[in-house]
């Protein structure tokens, strides 16, 4: 990955069959679920609620290793996780295997990409979670998604879209692309343990996307040490830029959130979380 500020516009092929690079860099699968600001991520009861009221079958879009769809199907609900990379849905599947036959008989997980996908079924509810979309770089990509979503969507059907909102010093200002500690000690089963730290490598203004770094250091049981890289292109989004991809899928926005407690979108709100209804 170039690192250099101002740099060439970057392709978007490669994020079809790629999208986050979590199958280039198997290791994420196995850190994923250790790593403490996804596992105290504060969406889950959020996604909970809105499928137990979604009075239908629930697809997920990036269900990863099963991080949301693992609670929701505890939950009772009938869920669908569609995902891109083969090693995260592995460690789903690893993961369902030791939850009680009434959850594993809640859920089904598939192979596939969020652009181009055909299912057979009809859903109440299609959620995006935690940046998913964000891993759709180009506009024909993201409305390929959208309409795909609506085809699967019941008549009134909803979709939620997860984004963050953009921190305007984050697309240009060159400190940071200095890395910064996110968090130290955590561990996995076996022993080892891990910090990470981040950072931007690379702003594309015109593109709108940032090149990221996922910096893993990991301490081994015997005391020897490894650096795993996860770097890939994170697409960024504003509130009326999502409006617009929304209307043109033939859907309308209904809620617009701020944040997991259902609070408004403000200027400080660190998330843009649509609800929007098919059309």
């Amino acid at each position: 990955m170039q690192s250099s500020y101002g740099e060439a516009p970057l392709s978007t092929e490669s994020n079809e069959h790629d999208a986050g690079g979590y199958d280039r860099r198997t290791f994420v699968a196995e850190y994923y679920d250790f790593v403490p600001p996804y596992a105290n991520r504060a969406d889950r009861q959020f996604y909970v609620d809105y499928a137990r009221n979604a009075g239908g079958p629930v697809l997920e879009l990036g269900c990863g290793t099963g991080r949301l769809l693992i609670p929701i199907a505890r939950s009772g609900v009938s869920i669908t996780g569609l995902d891109l990379s083969r090693a995260m849905l592995d460690r789903c599947r690893e993961q369902l295997e030791q939850e009680p036959r009434a959850v594993q008989a809640s859920a089904s997980i598939h192979h596939g990409d969020m652009t181009q996908f055909s299912l057979g079924k009809k859903f109440a509810l299609a959620t995006v979670p935690f940046r998913a979309f964000q891993h759709l770089l180009a506009v024909e990509q993201q409305l390929a998604c959208l309409r795909c979503i609506r085809e699967h969507l019941v008549e009134n059907g909803v979709v939620i879209l997860d984004l963050f909102q953009v921190q305007g010093a984050r697309i240009h200002d060159r400190r940071f692309m200095q890395s910064e500690i996110e968090f130290e000690g955590a561990r996995l089963p076996d022993g080892r343990s891990f910090s990470r730290s981040t950072r931007i490598a690379g702003f594309h203004r015109a593109q709108q996307i940032n090149d990221c770094e996922l910096v893993y250091d990991v301490t081994h049981p015997d005391g020897h040490k490894e650096r795993l890289i996860h770097d890939f292109p994170l697409r960024y989004f504003f509130r009326y830029e999502v409006e617009h991809l929304l209307a043109r899928s033939g859907f309308q926005v209904a809620e617009l959130f701020g944040d997991y407690d259902r609070s408004a979108l403000t200027d400080e709100s660190p998330e843009m979380i649509f609800v929007a209804a098919k059309v």
